[in-house]
Formats: structure tokens, C-alpha cells, sequence
């Protein structure tokens, strides 16, 4: 670094030596332990960089400096410094601009149904009640840790050979095989199927964006794969497959006139889409309408995706939980495959296992031949190692633990029942209270729905009012959670709901 200092540069440092003389100096002086051998080395050196105008005499110095300088003591090393940066002119520098563009950045709007369930938490009603979040609640309003998967997080826990090691980027392969098990069925022939480990269903949704994006064939005149989602949907449906690079489009489901399947609508919008495009069906347990179609209806929506050479995708968030059949609430993807689609599926254990915080779910592609899937997983790989890397290992765990354990597995299945028998419970007693109140609308849509939620019919004022007059927590939308009834509080929400619709039309 010596040698390179230019000619330039050498007569402003001869300049600045004098300065650094006299401050050595005044440090020697104050510090009774330098040794006398360090103190003349130091001296020395500064008075050749002072006296002597050879560059090569100065680079000498400047050597004989640094070494003196190295074994001073730690105390006269410190003096130094201090000294130097207390008194020695300050180089210019260029005043830099403070950042800006943070000051820019817009507050962006809260989600709509975390958004209320922070609500939810702040009111000090004491009657409060949260009919938003979809998430199981014991009938004391609690969260419930299902039995099984208790008994086996204590397996987990008192395993020594357990670790906290990477998963591969794919998920713990155990686990993919049983979950794909789990929806395609156990006795399903499932070398064919590419299978990775997911960040829950909305991880699973992701992925399958981004690899449907890139690989499905743009249908002529597109710029971006079209994939086309019910109306009304999920509300992170829509964000997902944007954010994947998708062309997000919507197709008739619900009619507000009958509080009903549009199945009609739901035809004509799939008919009429580009040949090739992605199709988006909810497995089971529409959300948030609750409203799914019959096993015939499912058998003509194949034909006509078929011989629109459509992509199916599935997403499968309620198996088990919407009827208390996981083996009933898997026919809609079972009949697709029976029929030859080349579905891809979105599989989340959070309703069905009550994994909610775990974030445990499969994102799966069926080939037609142990070649396809080795290059689809090749490319699923891709696409999650720089997303996430690989998927956390206790969730999956879980699931893994239970369903190779046949005590647990009966078990699992039992609470997987009796959280969907309440739900139903719920659904049937709400509509019975309502008449007892006094309502004189038709509820029947709501006891013919399945899953969570019920949709109501309500206007997104009667959701307001629901809020601001009787501290109900619901979406705008009229989407009651169910298993945010109980019998502790389903006769007020009854009452309120009555209120908020006696004399008002519940279908538009």
C-alpha cells in the first residue's frame, strides 16, 4: 500500500507530519510506559517523513512508522488514535443525501379479515362475539388442540433420535407420500404424481402460480396464462396468482338471487373461456359460500373442461372437515383424476388437523410418466429454493406421526368428525333460533351449505350495523364462520341478525 502512493499524494502528507509529530510527542510524554526503543523508532520516523524529500527515504519511514505503531502498547496505541482523530484535519468529504424514498411509500390497507380480527381483540364489548376467522372453536369458544395430534406431538418430543436438521427443499418425503395418500387415496397409484412439501395451502398456491405461469402454453394472443377463480373466492386467491405472474380472471359460482349455486353461470364462464386456460375449483367446502355441486354437476364441469382441453387446479383446504368424511370430501378430485385431468393440488392440514400455525401442506402435479414427474419436481424445486429453501419439519411431523399409526389414525378421524359435526350443529341450530326470534326469511340455503362458513345473503351494511350496534365481527360479504357459534352466544347473534335484516331483502 506504500508503494503506491502517488507523487501527488506525498506532499501533503510531508505537510501533515509535522502535525502528527507534535501530537507522538505529547502522547510519549503522558504515557510512562512506552519503552525508550519505541519511543525513538516512532520519533525517527516522523522526522524523515518531515525532513526528507526522497520518496523513497519517505516510503522507508512510513514502513519504520507502522512498525513502531504496531508494537506500541495497548494503551499508548489507544492515546494515539484519540489523540489523531480529536486534532488531526479532517479530509473533505462529499455530504451525502439522506434516503428519501422510504418517506414515500404509501400505508398499505389492512387485510380484511386479520384487519377485523385485530378489531375483534380491541372492542371491550363484553357480548363480543367473532364469527370472521376460519378457525375451529371448541364449544366453550376455545381453540382445540385435536387429541391426536397431541399424543402425537408427545411421541415427537420423547423421540432422542429426533433433530432439527434441514428438510430437503421437496419436504420430508414420508410425509408427501402420506398426504398425497390422504387426497388421491390410499390405494391410488401415485408414481406418477410430483409431490413437494408446502408452506400450507396459500404456500401451495404459490408454487403451483409460479409453475403453471412459466410452463402452461399462453393461449393465442395472451401475454400471461389466464387462470379463472370462482365469484366470490377466497380473498388471497387473487393476490396469489397475480403475484405469480398470472392472468387473473374470475367465473360465475354463486347466485345472490337464489342464495345458490350459479351453475349455469359457472358453465357458460368455463365454455367461454380460451381453450387451455387454468380452472380453478375449490376440492370441497366452498369458501366462503359453502355451496358445492352435486356429483352430477361435478361430472358434467369434467366433461366441459375436457373438451376445453382446460388445466385443472384444486385447491383442498377442508378434506375431512366438511363432512367428517375425508374420503366423501375427496370425490370432486378422485372423479377428475378417474377421468384422465392432469389436475395439480393444493393441500392445507390447517382446518382438518387444526395445524393452523404450523403452516403443513403438499403442492402436487399428476404426470404421465415417471419422466414428467422427475422433470416436474426438478422445476418445483427451482422454484422453491429461492422462495423459502425448504419447508419447517414439525407440522409435517404431526401429520406424518398420526396417519402411519393406526390407533392414531382412527383417532384423528374421530376428531376430525366431531369438529365437523359441531360446525353442522351450529349451522342447523342457527337457522332454527332465527325463526324462534322472529325472522320470516328463508334460511334454507344456509342448512343446505357445507363446511365453516354460511353464507348469509347479508349486505355489507347489515354486516356494518352487525359490528357498530351489537359488536359481531364478521366480512363485509355476510360470511359467518360457524364455529365461532356456540350456545352461549348463538341466541344474541340470532337476535342481532334478525335486527339487522327483519323487513330487508337477504338476496339481490
Amino acid at each position: 500500500m506504500i508503494a503506491k502512493i502517488s507523487a501527488k499524494c506525498f506532499p501533503r502528507l510531508k505537510h501533515a507530519s509535522s502535525h502528527f509529530r507534535l501530537k507522538a510527542m505529547q502522547v510519549q510524554s503522558a504515557n510512562s510506559t512506552l519503552k525508550n526503543k519505541q519511543q525513538n523508532n516512532t520519533i525517527d520516523a516522523i522526522d524523515l517523513i518531515s525532513n526528507n524529500n526522497s520518496k523513497s527515504m519517505f516510503k522507508s519511514a512510513c514502513a519504520n512508522l507502522a512498525l513502531a505503531l504496531l508494537f506500541a502498547t495497548k494503551t499508548t496505541h489507544q492515546s494515539y488514535a484519540t489523540a489523531f482523530a480529536m486534532e488531526a484535519p479532517a479530509p473533505a468529504t462529499k455530504k451525502l443525501k439522506s434516503s428519501s424514498y422510504l418517506s414515500t411509500i404509501p400505508e398499505g390497507p389492512p387485510d380484511a379479515i386479520l384487519g377485523i380480527a385485530e378489531a375483534f381483540k380491541a372492542c371491550t364489548d363484553e357480548k363480543k362475539v367473532n364469527v370472521c376467522v376460519g378457525a375451529y372453536r371448541d364449544s366453550a369458544g376455545k381453540p382445540w388442540i385435536l387429541p391426536s395430534v397431541r399424543k402425537a406431538e408427545e411421541r415427537l418430543l420423547s423421540d432422542a433420535s429426533a433433530n432439527k436438521e434441514y428438510a430437503p427443499i421437496a419436504g420430508d418425503a414420508a410425509y408427501v407420500a402420506l398426504a398425497l395418500g390422504f387426497a388421491y387415496g390410499s390405494d391410488a397409484d401415485l408414481s406418477n404424481v410430483a409431490g413437494v412439501q408446502s408452506l400450507s395451502g396459500t404456500g401451495a398456491c404459490r408454487i403451483g402460480g409460479h409453475f403453471l405461469s412459466r410452463f402452461v402454453p399462453k393461449p393465442d394472443g395472451m401475454e400471461k396464462v389466464p387462470i379463472y377463480i370462482p365469484s366470490p373466492t377466497w380473498g388471497n386467491h387473487i393476490k396469489i396468482f397475480e403475484e405469480a405472474g398470472m392472468d387473473v380472471r374470475r367465473y360465475r359460482y354463486y347466485n345472490s338471487k337464489t342464495n345458490r349455486l350459479d351453475y349455469d353461470g359457472l358453465l357458460e364462464d368455463l365454455k367461454g373461456a380460451p381453450d387451455g386456460s387454468v380452472i380453478l375449483l375449490h376440492a370441497c367446502a366452498h369458501n366462503p359460500t359453502g355451496c358445492d355441486p352435486t356429483a352430477d354437476q361435478w361430472k358434467d364441469i369434467s366433461d366441459l373442461v375436457k373438451s376445453k382441453s382446460h388445466h385443472v387446479f384444486f385447491d383442498s383446504a377442508y378434506q375431512g372437515f366438511a363432512s367428517g368424511d375425508a374420503e366423501a370430501d375427496a370425490s370432486a378430485l378422485r372423479l377428475f383424476v378417474a377421468e384422465g385431468h392432469k389436475v395439480v393440488l393444493a393441500q392445507s392440514f390447517a382446518k382438518n388437523f387444526g395445524l393452523y400455525g404450523e403452516r403443513t401442506g403438499t403442492l402436487s402435479v399428476l404426470t404421465n410418466s415417471v419422466e414428467e414427474k422427475k422433470a416436474v419436481m426438478s422445476q418445483l424445486k427451482l422454484i422453491i429454493r429461492p422462495m423459502y429453501s425448504s419447508p419447517p419439519i414439525h407440522g409435517s411431523s404431526i401429520v406424518r406421526t398420526v396417519l402411519t399409526d393406526d390407533a392414531l389414525t382412527t383417532e384423528y378421524y374421530d376428531n376430525c368428525k366431531e369438529m365437523a359435526d359441531r360446525i353442522n350443529a351450529m349451522r342447523q341450530k342457527l337457522a332454527k333460533v332465527l325463526k324462534d326470534v322472529g325472522s320470516t326469511h328463508d334460511w334454507s340455503h344456509v342448512t343446505e351449505q357445507i363446511g365453516m362458513f354460511a353464507f348469509t345473503g347479508m349486505s355489507s351494511d347489515m354486516c356494518d350495523e352487525l359490528t357498530s350496534k351489537y359488536s359481531i365481527f364478521l366480512t363485509r360479504d355476510g360470511r359467518i364462520s360457524l364455529a365461532g357459534l356456540n350456545d352461549g352466544n348463538i341466541e344474541y347473534v340470532a337476535k342481532a341478525v334478525h335486527a339487522v335484516t327483519d323487513g330487508k331483502s337477504i338476496t339481490s
